[in-house]
């Protein structure tokens, strides 16, 4: 993968498609609070091959190499997300969205956001609050933030394909959200695909080779 950024001042990494096609499918990947756009990377080379893929850095910066899609204030002993940092990170996902679907000509009704932790919450949030714009979600230790089934409107909700993997054992964002996620999609009419593993805070081999599956079945 190569290093860039964009006109939004999202920098990202690329990995081209092994598969050339003039519209190729869009997958990006969305790193954790704390983390960075070199974390999901090595997903890449798995991933199928007909995807142009783009691991994006979000905008927040903790740190030397640190970066979040919002801030989490863990100074009362529980936390609390800024929700207006949330709210910017979703708009400008969606700005860049747009602005990466016209420079690599992408092709618009195959675009796909793959998230783990904090990026996984993002990827929901885009795709609940901006359809037809994503074809589908691999949640990885996700959660839905509550703020934003209020955005959501079930009658103009697109055809949405869902993965959801979560560990069992995960103490930085329980099972229980992916449960919580699991039952409100089927509310929305939408059936995800649902794995839990025994596993923490991470993505283990079998929830990657599922994934792949899911991913084969999805855009062939």
């Amino acid at each position: 993968m190569h290093d860039t950024a964009t006109t939004m001042a999202l920098h990202y990494l690329v990995r081209e498609p092994k598969e050339k096609t003039e519209h190729p499918p869009l997958l990006l990947l969305l790193h954790g609070y704390g983390s960075n756009e070199h974390d999901l990377v090595d997903l890449a080379d798995e991933l199928p091959p007909q995807f142009l893929i783009l691991s994006v850095r979000a905008p927040h910066v903790l740190g030397v190499g640190s970066y979040a899609w919002f801030d989490i204030d863990f100074s009362s002993g529980k936390p609390v997300n800024n929700k207006e940092q949330a709210e910017e990170s979703r708009l400008a996902l969606r700005q860049f969205i747009d602005g990466i679907a016209l420079e690599f000509n992408v092709d618009k009704s195959r675009v796909y956001m793959l998230g783990f932790s904090q990026g996984a919450i993002m990827s929901y949030s885009i795709a609940l609050t901006y359809p037809p714009l994503i074809r589908g979600v691999a949640a990885l230790s996700g959660r839905i933030l509550s703020e934003i089934r209020s955005l959501v409107e079930k009658d103009k909700l697109a055809p949405l394909d869902i993965f959801i993997g979560h560990g069992t054992e995960d103490t930085v964002l329980r099972i229980d959200f992916a449960r919580e996620a699991k039952t409100y999609m089927l509310s929305l009419g939408i059936v995800p695909e649902y794995h839990e593993y025994s596993i923490g805070h991470s993505i283990a081999q079998i929830e990657l080779t599922d994934l792949l599956h899911w991913f084969k079945k999805i855009d062939e």
